[in-house]
């Protein structure tokens, strides 16, 4: 991280608005003027002289600033502390960088938790199309984000919860779901983004239905 720091410079922002979306989950909107492309990202940190840490860009390009999506790390230097923002205040972001960026080719998008943040980004900016989204939840109220997903995707946004049950809502795990799956396009793009062992559990499932490594793009959420 201390090598990141030294590679990327950081530069003041003001909070906009900090909104907790549920109880430790926020998006925080910042002030900023640099160019970004749906599904990068930007370093973070309450410091200059801080090691920052990676959050994807959770906002339409053409949106005043840019937001992140966090959830809070009780144990964590940064997010408890991210959560106290306040309109005004100041943080510090590097310009947006990173290649997880969306083809324009039907594709499967595979998200949980705050791994959707990418995915809100292309969609608010008018992106995604030929597309379908699996969003996994534990609990329902952590779909962030759904009523975009459902009306852009209609039918094709699939929200899979393991503890909770809902109309419209499959019941377990899409990890099953992909397994119970006869066969999977072999011409899709696959991109992932959640949690290191979502990413790792759905590659290897990708690859034993025949997909090929190159056509599986991940970004992994510690």
């Amino acid at each position: 991280m201390n090598s990141l720091r030294k590679r990327k410079k950081l530069y003041p922002v003001n909070v906009i608005k900090n909104s907790p979306l549920k109880k430790d989950v926020y998006y925080l909107q910042v002030s900023y003027s640099h160019e970004f492309k749906p599904g990068q990202v930007v370093a973070l940190a309450l410091n200059p002289e801080d090691d920052p840490r990676l959050y994807s860009i959770a906002s339409g390009k053409d949106e005043n600033g840019i937001s992140i999506l966090f959830d809070i790390n009780p144990d964590g230097e940064l997010t408890p502390t991210l959560a106290q923002l306040k309109e005004g205040d100041q943080i510090y972001i590097s310009e947006p960088f990173g290649k997880f960026l969306c083809q324009e080719t039907p594709a499967m998008w595979i998200a949980t938790g705050t791994g959707i943040a990418p995915f809100v980004s292309i969609v608010k900016s008018g992106n995604g199309e030929n597309v379908t989204l699996l969003h996994g939840s534990r609990r329902l109220d952590a779909f962030y984000f759904q009523d975009l997903f459902h009306e852009h995707f209609g039918k094709n946004y699939l929200r899979f919860c393991t503890s909770e049950k809902a109309e419209g809502i499959i019941e377990g795990r899409l990890t099953q779901y992909l397994k119970d799956q006869d066969s999977l396009p072999d011409n899709y793009m696959y991109y992932l983004c959640g949690s290191s062992q979502m990413v790792i559990d759905v590659r290897e499932i990708l690859i034993e239905k025949g997909i090929p490594f190159d056509r599986i793009i991940a970004e992994i959420y510690f």
